[in-house]
């Protein structure tokens, strides 16, 4: 198997994050599910910082977002799979 590009906690969650440096647009990305060490390809939409956060499937504006099974915010935009998921489109519920 080749290194992931993606890391994934659950299967349930709908965000994954980048753990390699230069992620380009158009590039097919290995993403693994730690919580069972399954494996998923998917293309990645945008070039996406290493750290930053990927959708794993079409999001609408106002959904929650969960990464690690947990939820980390609210989205203010819609998204497309494998787009860059980062402060231009996904905000704290905090306030």
């Amino acid at each position: 198997m080749t290194a992931p590009h993606l890391l994934v906690h659950d299967h349930e969650d709908n965000v994954g994050v980048v753990v390699v440096e230069g992620l380009r647009a158009g590039t097919r990305m290995l993403g693994v599910v730690t919580a069972d060490n399954s494996s998923f390809e998917l293309v990645a939409a945008a070039d996406v910082p290493i750290g930053h956060k990927v959708a794993l499937r079409k999001i609408a504006s106002g959904d929650t977002a969960i990464k690690y099974g947990e939820d980390i915010g609210r989205f203010v935009a819609d998204v497309g799979m494998g787009d860059h998921v980062h402060v231009h489109n996904l905000k704290t519920k905090r306030w």
